[in-house]
């Protein structure tokens, strides 16, 4: 198979920055160079905590799961 030329090449990278960035809305985690775990998917840049980090705040999700009811109407939510 030949080697695309210079033109096709444009072509193709112009194709793919017309198309956007792929989400996919999975999450995907991944571990860092300093050990910590980084969740992506959920915005713009990856959210990192250290394991201790991560499993204070699994263990008030149900705290969190009521603040963000109780606050609900002070939120900004997404239109669906």
């Amino acid at each position: 198979m030949a080697e695309p030329t210079y033109e096709e090449l444009k072509a193709k990278l112009a194709e793919l920055e017309k198309q956007g960035p792929k989400r996919t809305g999975s999450l995907e985690f991944r571990v860092g160079e300093k050990g910590g775990v980084s969740v992506y998917g959920l915005g713009r840049f990856p959210v990192t905590l250290y394991y201790e980090q991560w499993n204070r705040l699994l263990d008030a999700s149900d705290k969190l799961r009521e603040f963000m009811e109780d606050n609900k109407s002070r939120l900004k939510l997404k239109e669906q």
